[in-house]
């Protein structure tokens, strides 16, 4: 199973983590496409906090959430409308083991991209095959390399500030430590109000992502039985991403 990287993980980091990604216009395209498929059933890979799982069931979708990290799914069952999703924890183990027949899968941000070998891509596609109906449509989205959207990812150029109710203003910035291609490694920093947290007053989450060229995505979907049916541009991101729509054979 991937490791999920601290900023999931820590309860301190995963109650941060709507107040500093409060731009979900991402989803937009998911719901858009659950309506065009018609989907009735959806799995949610790497569901996080279960904001996208959370718009989907208030349309009435039975939705099932699947998230390796406890603290984040925490934070999603705390929100309102959680009772009306299944919540599961587990990495591509616990998707193998569900038994959905469903109409959609999702893998929303950097989902797709956490997985850095081929063997945990390959065991995540085959994963995802086996909850899909014959026929059953994947969905996700990934950065396109020639665009380096890691240069932007600098303490000078991602520095923001959230006022987090409870806690105080809190500030994030990022800071660029490696780029070995096809992996890129990046730190997030959050600086608390002092005294607010027991043992200093930064946490810091390190993450790697895998940066895939179109042809590769695509040969590995092939490989794990998933035919292309369009690869589509974010409309939140226009030519920076990748969005694949991907049917079960």
């Amino acid at each position: 199973m991937t490791t999920p990287d601290p900023i999931f993980v820590d309860p301190r980091l995963a109650r941060l983590y709507d107040s500093f990604d409060d731009d979900r216009s991402d989803l937009d395209l998911y719901v858009d496409l659950a309506e065009r498929f018609g989907a009735r059933t959806v799995l949610d890979v790497g569901c996080g906090t279960g904001v996208l799982a959370l718009l989907l069931a208030e349309r009435g979708l039975r939705v099932t959430g699947v998230d390796p990290a406890a603290a984040s799914l925490e934070v999603a069952r705390g929100k309102p409308g959680a009772d009306a999703v299944t919540w599961v924890e587990g990495g591509a183990e616990a998707v193998a083991g569900l038994s959905l027949d469903a109409d959609l899968a999702t893998m929303t941000g950097n989902v797709a991209q956490v997985f850095t070998t081929d063997a945990e891509w390959s065991g995540a596609l085959a994963a995802v095959h086996s909850a899909l109906r014959p026929g059953g449509v994947l969905v996700f989205e990934t950065r396109v390399p020639a665009r380096q959207a890691w240069l932007g990812w600098t303490r000078e150029l991602r520095s923001v500030r959230r006022d987090i109710p409870g806690v105080g203003e809190v500030e994030m910035w990022n800071d660029l430590l490696k780029v070995e291609l096809p992996l890129v490694t990046f730190q997030q920093s959050y600086r608390f109000p002092p005294g607010v947290l027991p043992d200093g007053d930064v946490v810091t989450s390190v993450s790697t992502l895998r940066f895939r060229e179109r042809d590769e995505t695509e040969a590995m979907l092939a490989a794990a039985g998933f035919e292309v049916d369009e690869v589509l541009d974010a409309p939140d991101r226009p030519g920076l991403e990748w969005v694949f729509v991907a049917r079960r054979a």
